[in-house]
C-alpha cells in the first residue's frame, strides 16, 4: 500500500486524537486576530497540563495577563528580556534537583528576544543542550513596544524605527543559526497549519536536550492586514516559500506538510502574492521584491537538495 504524503496521514492521524482540552480561557488582551493565540492554543494542547512557561517581556505577556489575573492555566515565570532561556535553564535545573523531570519547560520567546536581545542565552543554554523547549514565535518586528524593527524582519518592511526608508537588510536565517548547535531535534511551524504544529510539539515533548521550534505569527496590526485574514496571510508564507515547514532530527532535514507537498509536486506562488496584502510592505521597491523572490528561491533550492 503506497504511503501517504506526510500532510495527508498527519492531518488523518491527528484530526481526531488533538487533546480537546483547553488550556486558554475565554478572553484576553491579545489583538484581534492575533495569530499568537492560535499557536499557543495548540501549543498548550500538544504540551499538557505537566508543562512551566517562561516568558519574557513581549506579546505573551499580554496574552496572559497582569498578575493577580490570567487567561492561562498553566503556570508562567516572567524573565527577563534578554534571559528567557537562561531563565528555563533555572527552571530545569531546580526541577532536577526537586526529581521532578517529567514536567515540560517551554521558553516561548518573541523574535526580538531569540534573534537580539536574547540570543546569547539561547547559545549558551544550547551548547550545554539543557533539557527543554525554546520556541521562537516570530512576528517579525518587536510588537508589543510599537512594531520597532528586529534582526527578524524582512527586508522592505515599513516600522516604526525604519518610518521613511524601509529595512534595507535580510532577515537572520536563526535556523541555521540553531542548527549550527547540533541540536537534537528543529522544526518550524505555523498556526495556519495547526495540526502540523500540534504534531511537532508533541513530538518535542518526547525529545531529551534543547528542542528549537521557530513558529511564524501573523500579526494584524503590526503588519498591516485586516484581522479577518491571519490565516490565509499564514498559508499565502508557505505556499510562496517566505516561511517553510520543515523539521531537522539529528542532522536529518525533512519538509512537512503543505511544504512537502509543494516540494513534490506543488508549484509555489511568487512572493508578490504575498507582500502585496501587507500594508507593512507598502513602500517596498520592485529591486528589493527581486531581491526578496531570489531570496526564497535559493533557500528553496538549498532545502530540495538537502531532502534529497
Amino acid at each position: 500500500m503506497a504511503q501517504l504524503p506526510y500532510g495527508v496521514a498527519l492531518m488523518q492521524e491527528n484530526i481526531f486524537k488533538i487533546n480537546d482540552k483547553e488550556y486558554i480561557l475565554p478572553g484576553s488582551r491579545a489583538c484581534q486576530g492575533c495569530g499568537l493565540s492560535l499557536a499557543y492554543r495548540y501549543i498548550l494542547k500538544a504540551l499538557r497540563e505537566n508543562t512551566i512557561v517562561a516568558i519574557p517581556p513581549s506579546c505573551l505577556c499580554v496574552l496572559h495577563g497582569l498578575y493577580p489575573t490570567t487567561s492561562v492555566t498553566v503556570p508562567a515565570i516572567n524573565a527577563t528580556f534578554a534571559g528567557n532561556a537562561a531563565s528555563a535553564s533555572g527552571i530545569v535545573a531546580a526541577l532536577n534537583a526537586l526529581n521532578k523531570t517529567e514536567i515540560t519547560v517551554l521558553a516561548l520567546t518573541g523574535d526580538g528576544g531569540t534573534y537580539d536581545m536574547g540570543i546569547q542565552s539561547l547559545s549558551g543554554a544550547a551548547e550545554r543542550n539543557t533539557n527543554f523547549i525554546f520556541a521562537c514565535y516570530d512576528n517579525e518586528a518587536y510588537m508589543n513596544t510599537g512594531t520597532q524593527r528586529s534582526g527578524a524582519t524582512p527586508m522592505g518592511a515599513l516600522t516604526t524605527t525604519t518610518p521613511i526608508l524601509t529595512k534595507r537588510e535580510k532577515k537572520k536565517d536563526m535556523l541555521k543559526i540553531m542548527e549550527a548547535h547540533d541540536l537534537p531535534y528543529l522544526a518550524t511551524v505555523s498556526p495556519a497549519y495547526p495540526a502540523d504544529l500540534y504534531d511537532k510539539f508533541v513530538k518535542a515533548k518526547r525529545i531529551k536536550g534543547t528542542r528549537y521550534i521557530h513558529i511564524d505569527i501573523p500579526c494584524p496590526p503590526g503588519w498591516a492586514y485586516p484581522a479577518k485574514d491571519t490565516v490565509r496571510v499564514g498559508k499565502l508564507a508557505v505556499e510562496t516559500g517566505i516561511f517553510v515547514l520543515c523539521e531537522i532530527e539529528d542532522g536529518k532535514f525533512r519538509f512537512t506538510g503543505r511544504s512537502e507537498t509543494l516540494a513534490k509536486k506543488g508549484k509555489r506562488l511568487p512572493v508578490v502574492q504575498y507582500v502585496e496584502r501587507q500594508g507593512r510592505f507598502r513602500k517596498m521597491s520592485i529591486e528589493q521584491l527581486n531581491q526578496l523572490q531570489s531570496w526564497v528561491d535559493s533557500r528553496w533550492n538549498e532545502y530540495m537538495k538537502r531532502a534529497e
